[in-house]
């Protein structure tokens, strides 16, 4: 005899049934999308812009504190490194085992002061080698030359501005060289220098609360009053009451 099937037995199949054709119906629904994803990764990859992607090297990383002016790859990034890299700062730099040194094309006493010694002092403001050596030593060996007082003299309203900007940068290398450049045009222009004195020792007064460089300041000033005699002093103080004159 064959059993009678309980009332609700087939119903109940047929849920069972229907939720495992759900179940693989939703199965098969997501292999088939982790398929098309993975055929759009692998279109993508191959894709010309993705080959064309240049992959990052290590050296990309660097940023090298020198660098070669005439290199093909080298971009001038002032008007100073830009002058120098086309040769027209009549010199080059010359390397030797314990100092470098500049070698003139010609006789610096030869060179006219104007543009060259503006264009110097402007780059004193540079933070890169060749250009920092270059820059400073230039400027301080052509103050040296026979004549350069009248020569330097009537570029003092545009050395002032230029001798400034390098106080106030924020590198303290380029500061300590506009200073070093102040104190070698003070000693060949003298007293003239205290017409223009008043616009640099704003600049020099905020930076003598650093302590690191309270001492070349102070040393500074007191060059500027040797070399500018006692009307420097009363400029000094005006500016910078805690001066202590070098004649007390």
């Amino acid at each position: 005899m064959q059993k009678s099937e309980c009332p609700g037995g087939a119903q109940l199949r047929n849920r069972v049934t229907g939720t495992c054709d759900q179940k693989t119906s939703s199965s098969a629904q997501i292999k088939h999308r982790a398929t098309v994803q993975r055929s759009k990764s692998s279109l993508s990859a191959s894709s010309p812009e993705s080959a064309r992607k240049p992959h990052p090297r290590p050296s990309d990383k660097l940023n090298p504190k020198t660098i070669n002016p005439f290199g093909e790859q080298s971009r001038a990034s002032s008007a100073f490194a830009a002058i120098y890299s086309k040769g027209g700062i009549p010199c080059r730099l010359v390397h030797g085992s314990v100092k470098h040194r500049l070698q003139w094309a010609c006789p610096p006493e030869n060179l006219p002061f104007d543009p060259l010694l503006i264009t110097l002092a402007e780059g004193l403001r540079e933070t890169k080698h060749p250009y920092t050596f270059v820059s400073k030593e230039g400027f301080r060996e052509l103050l040296l030359v026979k004549g350069a007082f009248e020569k330097a003299m009537p570029l003092l309203p545009r050395l002032i501005p230029v001798l400034k900007a390098a106080l106030v940068h924020l590198d303290d290398e380029v500061f300590e060289r506009g200073l070093n450049a102040l104190v070698q045009l003070s000693s060949i222009v003298g007293p003239s220098l205290n017409d223009h004195l008043k616009h640099l020792l704003t600049s020099l007064s905020k930076r003598l609360m650093d302590k690191k460089f309270k001492e070349p300041i102070t040393s500074t000033l007191q060059k500027l009053e040797q070399h500018g005699g006692s009307a420097s002093l009363i400029i000094i103080k005006s500016k910078i009451p805690t001066y202590c004159s070098i004649c007390c």
